[in-house]
C-alpha cells in the first residue's frame, strides 16, 4: 500500500483515499463542515485546509485533493493555522451569532470549530445578510440566515434520498438553499438533513424550543416502526420521550432512519391507555387491576382449550410474546398466531421467513427482482441502499408488483402473480440479465404472501429463485414477525389461524397482545386487549390491560434479517400501566397455569435455553447459512390468483397504533395525500 507522511509520521493508507482521510488515519483532527463520508465530495466550505508538499505554497482542500505515494501533509503549521482562521471568520461575516435562542445550541458543529479553529474577532464592519426563510414541510425548520452554503442538504436529498427537492440557486453573495417551488421535501428520509447540517439553519420543527440536549437522557436501543430495527438513541427528560436521532450502525441502517421512526414519538404520550378498563353497558369504564384480571381469569376458565387464543401485534418483544405462548399452551390452546395479515409462511426452515442476503450484503447483489414489495414505504432505508448499489451502475431492478417511485429505475414485469410464473420462460431482456447475474436476489414482500393464494405465491417464487440461482430474502413489514415465526407463535395441530380466530363464532376469548391490524368486525368472542393505545383493539375489547410501549421496557427484537437485538428502556411506563410479562405472569396466577418464571432474566434464561438463536445477540447467519434451502418445501401448491399485488403500508405515516396517534404524523399524512384527497373528505 502507498505510504505518506503526516506531519512527519508515515501512513500506509489505501488507493483511492483523499487527504483528509489520509491525516484522520495518522491522529490528526482535519475540521470540516461539508465533507461527510457518505456524501459526494463538493469542497465548498475550504475549513478543512492543510499544507502539503510537494505543491503549490498555500494551503489546500484536503477533502478534495487525492492522496498518493510520497505526499507530506502538515495539518498545524502556522500557513494552515491562518488560514483556518480566514476561513472561519469569512463563514461568520453574515452568520447571526444567535446561538442562545437556536436549538443547535450545544450541538453545533459550526460553535465548536469557531472555539477551536477561529479568531477571537471579527474585522468586518458591514451589516449581515438577511435571507428569508423556506418552506420545507411539517418537519424541517429553517432559519436561513444562519446557512453556511455546505449543501450537505442538497446532497443527501439529490444523492440519498432521490428525491431532488432541494438545490442551491443564485451565485456569490446572493446563493441561498431552497426548495425551489416553496413545497415541502417529498421523502421519507428528509429529516436526515437536519442531523447534517452543520449549524443551526436546518433544525427539527416538531421539537422546536422543546429541550437543551444537555438536559436529556440518552439511551440507546431499537427502532420498532418497521422489520428492520435501525439503531437508534431516544432521549427522554424525566417520565417523556422528547426525540429519537439515529445511531451508526453499518450492517443495519448506516446513519439514516425514516421520519417516522423519528417523530412518531409524539404518539407516546397519547391515547395512552393507562389504567385497566373493563366493558359495562356497552361503555369502557375504569377498573383495578384486580377487577380487571379477575374477570379475564374467569372467562378463560370457564371457556374450552380450543375455544381461547391469542393474536399477536406488529410491535411485540420476544419476551411478551414468549409468555402468552407458554401461558396458552398451558391452558391446552393451540390457537395462536402472529401473522395478522394471513401472510403464507412460518411452517417451513428459519431461512425461509428471513432476508438472507442481510440488509448490508444485498450491496452485493447485482439484479434484483422484487416481488409484492414497496420497499421505500416499507423499510425506507433499505431503498436507500438500493438506490446506493443502482447509483454506482452495478444494479438492476425487476418488479412485479405495483408501480411506484422507487427513486431508482427498474423494469417493470408485471402487476401480479400471473407475471411471476412466466417470467422463467420469458426472453425478455430482464430475463436475459438474470440469466447472467453473478449474484442475483430476490425479495419477496408481504403483498404477495398476505392473500388468500399467498401459499401458491410463495411456491412459485421459490420455484422462480431456484431456477435463476436467487437469493432469497423476505422483507417483512412489522417489527414483531421474525420473533413471532421464531418462537412458533403460529397454530399448533388442530389449531385457527388469525382469519379463522378472527370469524363469527371462531373463539369464545380472544387474547389480543398489542395486535391492532387484524380485522375484528365480524368477531362476537370476548376480547381482552393488552396494549399501549387506544386503537382499533382497544375500541373492540371488553377487558383493557395497559402495557408498556418499546421505549418503556427492556426486550428483544428479531429484524427481518434474523438478527436478535437488545431494546433497552428509556422511560418507565405510563400511570398504571405495566411491562406486558408481568402482566401475564399474573395472570397465569390466576388461571391456575403458572409461569415458571418470576423476573425478566429468568424468562429470558428459558427463552434462550429452548430457542438458541434468541441468544445470539446482533448476530446474523446471511446468504451461506440459506445457501441449501429447500426451495421444493416453500409454499403450496394452489391456483394464482390474478389479482395485483399491493403493499401493506398503505398509509406510510399512519402504519401502527403509536404513528396513528402522533399530531406530526397525521400532518405529514394529510401533506402526502394532497389536496385532491382532503378535499374528498
Amino acid at each position: 500500500m502507498p505510504i505518506a507522511k503526516v506531519n512527519g509520521v508515515e501512513v500506509e493508507f489505501e488507493p483511492g483515499m483523499n487527504v483528509l482521510q489520509v491525516a484522520e488515519l495518522g491522529g490528526a483532527e482535519i475540521p470540516r463542515f461539508c465533507y461527510h463520508e457518505r456524501l459526494s465530495i463538493a469542497g465548498n466550505c475550504r475549513m478543512c485546509l492543510v499544507e502539503v508538499k510537494p505543491g503549490p505554497p498555500k494551503p489546500q482542500a484536503s477533502c478534495a485533493l487525492p492522496a498518493a505515494e510520497g505526499q507530506e501533509i502538515f495539518t498545524n503549521t502556522a500557513m494552515v493555522k491562518k488560514a483556518r482562521q480566514g476561513v472561519m471568520e469569512f463563514l461568520l461575516i453574515n452568520h447571526p451569532l444567535d446561538c442562545p435562542i437556536c436549538d443547535q445550541g450545544g450541538e453545533c458543529d459550526l460553535q465548536d470549530q469557531a472555539m477551536g479553529y477561529g479568531r477571537d474577532g471579527s474585522r468586518y464592519g458591514e451589516n449581515k445578510r438577511a435571507v428569508e426563510e423556506k418552506y420545507m414541510g411539517p418537519l424541517i425548520k429553517t432559519v436561513m440566515t444562519r446557512c453556511i452554503q455546505c449543501t450537505r442538504c442538497v446532497r443527501f436529498i439529490t444523492e440519498v434520498a432521490g428525491v431532488p427537492d432541494i438545490g442551491l440557486i443564485s451565485r456569490g453573495e446572493d446563493v441561498e438553499i431552497t426548495t425551489y417551488l416553496d413545497k415541502a421535501v417529498a421523502s421519507e428520509l428528509s429529516a436526515n438533513v437536519i442531523d447534517l447540517c452543520p449549524v443551526g439553519a436546518l433544525t427539527h420543527k416538531p421539537w422546536a424550543f422543546n429541550y437543551r440536549p444537555w438536559e436529556l437522557k440518552k439511551t440507546e436501543t431499537v427502532d420498532v416502526m418497521d422489520a428492520m430495527g435501525a439503531a437508534i438513541r431516544v432521549d427522554s427528560r424525566g417520565p417523556a420521550v422528547l426525540r429519537v436521532l439515529p445511531r451508526i450502525n453499518e450492517d443495519i441502517n448506516e446513519e439514516w432512519i425514516s421520519d417516522k421512526t423519528r417523530y412518531a414519538i409524539d404518539g407516546l404520550g397519547r391515547q395512552r391507555l393507562d389504567r385497566p378498563f373493563i366493558r359495562r353497558g356497552g361503555k369502557l369504564v375504569p377498573a383495578t387491576w384486580n377487577e380487571a384480571l379477575e374477570l379475564v381469569a374467569d372467562k378463560l376458565r370457564a371457556a374450552a382449550p380450543d375455544r381461547i387464543g391469542a393474536l399477536a401485534g406488529d410491535l411485540q418483544d420476544a419476551e411478551s410474546m414468549k409468555a402468552t405462548l407458554d401461558l396458552f399452551r398451558g391452558l391446552g390452546s393451540a390457537n395462536l398466531d402472529c401473522r395478522t395479515d394471513g401472510m403464507a409462511l412460518g411452517d417451513g426452515p428459519r431461512e425461509s421467513w428471513l432476508f438472507n442476503s442481510t440488509l448490508a450484503g444485498i450491496e452485493d447483489a447485482d439484479v434484483i427482482l422484487l416481488v409484492g414489495t414497496n420497499p421505500r414505504a416499507e423499510a425506507p432505508v433499505l431503498n436507500a441502499r438500493l438506490r446506493k448499489r443502482w447509483l454506482a451502475g452495478a444494479l438492476q431492478v425487476g418488479v412485479i408488483g405495483e408501480q411506484a417511485d422507487l427513486t431508482y429505475g427498474y423494469e417493470h414485469l408485471g402487476a401480479g402473480p400471473a407475471a411471476l410464473s412466466s417470467l422463467a420462460g420469458s426472453s425478455s431482456a430482464f430475463v436475459k440479465t438474470l440469466k447472467a447475474a453473478k449474484a442475483p436476489a430476490i425479495i419477496l414482500g408481504a403483498g404477495a404472501m398476505a392473500r388468500a393464494d399467498g401459499a401458491a405465491v410463495v411456491q412459485a417464487a421459490a420455484a422462480l429463485a431456484k431456477s435463476f440461482g436467487m437469493t432469497w430474502n423476505v422483507l417483512h413489514s412489522a417489527a414483531s414477525r421474525v420473533g413471532g415465526l421464531d418462537l412458533g407463535f403460529t397454530p399448533g395441530e388442530g389449531g385457527k389461524t388469525a382469519a379463522q380466530m378472527t370469524a363469527a363464532g371462531g373463539l369464545d376469548v380472544l387474547f389480543l397482545l398489542g395486535a391492532d391490524e387484524a380485522d375484528l368486525s365480524a368477531t362476537d368472542a370476548f376480547v381482552v386487549y393488552l396494549g399501549t393505545h387506544g386503537d382499533a383493539g382497544a375500541h373492540r375489547a371488553d377487558v383493557i390491560l395497559p402495557g408498556a410501549a418499546y421505549t418503556e421496557k427492556n426486550g428483544l427484537y428479531v429484524n427481518t434479517e434474523g438478527r436478535v437485538q437488545l431494546g433497552v428502556r428509556a422511560v418507565f411506563p405510563k400511570g398504571e400501566a405495566r411491562e406486558d410479562w408481568s402482566i401475564l405472569r399474573t395472570l397465569s396466577d390466576r388461571v391456575g397455569a403458572t409461569l415458571p418464571y418470576d423476573s425478566l432474566d429468568q424468562l429470558r434464561s428459558r427463552l434462550f435455553e429452548e430457542h438458541p438463536t434468541f441468544g445470539q445477540i446482533d448476530y446474523v447467519a446471511g446468504a451461506q447459512a440459506a445457501a441449501g434451502l429447500d426451495f421444493a418445501s416453500l409454499g403450496a401448491a394452489g391456483d394464482l390468483s390474478e389479482a395485483p399485488f399491493a403493499t401493506p403500508i398503505r398509509d406510510f405515516y399512519l402504519s401502527n397504533p403509536i404513528a396513528r396517534a402522533s399530531v406530526t404524523m397525521a400532518e405529514c399524512q394529510a401533506l402526502a395525500a394532497g389536496p385532491a384527497a382532503i378535499a374528498a373528505e
